[in-house]
């Protein structure tokens, strides 16, 4: 019989938010740290046979600097997950930094970055990736073993019983300029991909359950999902609202805002503590209750490897609206 999930981090929700305020269109919650004013610096050491270097991750949760190759737990009951990642395949420490720090007046926001990550071995360039930034509510079980299915390694969602209106935040923009972008896995001919790259914001609300195997499936009941396909500098307090029930034939639906199948599907750990992909097999009612709220945002839309060099997608004072 079908069962409904009770994940470990469930405890997660009661710290979930912080203190309301009053917004600008009504009551806002924000999400913790999502004003994004507080990071753990990690200094990890790669391995000598891709040249040792130290390099930075940034993660989102109680100031702190670590100093050691330790895999990565969320810490402070901080429910964001990172692009930043921490891998260790056949023995070899490798890093991937596509989410930054970047200060903001007295306090900092995240920089999401879409770049060429390089790996050197004893010198040479032998493998080049195109990795995208993203902040999300999750984790990343770490270190990462293996390059497949890399939407697999994202645990994505948190439990959560609330309707919001809306999501806000503060956003900057910068596109590549590039009209195409690319698809660069590492290990398979760079190959164009038609259409221009955009940062984007996503916030599903689902109703989710698990079967005795393990399977997780999902109702979709709340919908947003916007791309970003201009230049700007910083706009504050941008509101962006979440859509109920099968939006399919509500005004301004488009096919990338459907049910997430094929490579898009995300991915969370069940019960058992495997991670294993998030079936979603139809719309709720527009009234129901979720269960879970996945939130990301992300430097390019087209998922693992495609995008274009540069494009960028600042993100700062995150909150639901009410």
């Amino acid at each position: 019989m079908n069962k409904q999930l009770n994940f470990k981090n469930k405890m997660l929700l009661a710290a979930l938010f912080m203190s309301g305020a009053v917004g600008v269109s009504g009551q806002t919650e924000f999400i913790k740290y999502g004003d994004f004013d507080s990071w753990i610096v990690r200094n990890i050491k790669e391995s000598a046979i891709i040249g040792g270097q130290t390099k930075q991750l940034y993660e989102i949760g109680p100031n702190a600097v670590w100093n050691n190759n330790n895999p990565y737990v969320n810490q402070g009951g901080s429910p964001w997950g990172t692009s930043n990642v921490m891998a260790k395949v056949c023995g070899i420490v490798k890093t991937n930094t596509s989410t930054y720090r970047e200060k903001r007046g007295n306090g900092y926001c995240a920089r999401l970055e879409t770049h060429i990550e390089k790996v050197k071995v004893l010198g040479v360039v032998s493998i080049e990736v195109l990795a995208a930034g993203s902040v999300f509510l999750g984790h990343v079980p770490e270190p990462i073993t293996n390059t497949s299915n890399p939407m697999s390694k994202l645990s994505v969602g948190l439990p959560f019983t609330k309707r919001p209106k809306a999501i806000c935040f503060d956003y900057k923009v910068k596109l590549s300029g590039k009209p195409d972008r690319i698809r660069e896995t590492g290990f398979s001919k760079v190959t164009k991909v038609e259409g221009m790259d955009m940062p984007d914001v996503f916030c599903l609300l689902q109703k989710r359950w698990e079967d005795e195997d393990g399977n997780v499936y999902a109702k979709r009941i709340g919908t947003l999902v916007h791309r970003f396909n201009k230049n700007t500098d910083w706009v504050n307090n941008a509101n962006f609202e979440i859509q109920y029930g099968d939006i399919t034939r509500q005004s301004g639906f488009k096919s990338y805002m459907g049910l997430i199948t094929g490579d898009a599907t995300k991915y969370c750990q069940n019960s058992k503590g495997k991670m294993v992909p998030i079936k979603e097999v139809g719309w709720a009612d527009a009234d129901e209750t979720p269960t879970h709220m996945i939130l990301q945002f992300d430097s390019s839309y087209g998922g693992a490897y495609v995008g274009a060099v540069g494009t960028t997608l600042w993100v700062d004072n995150v909150r639901l609206v009410y």
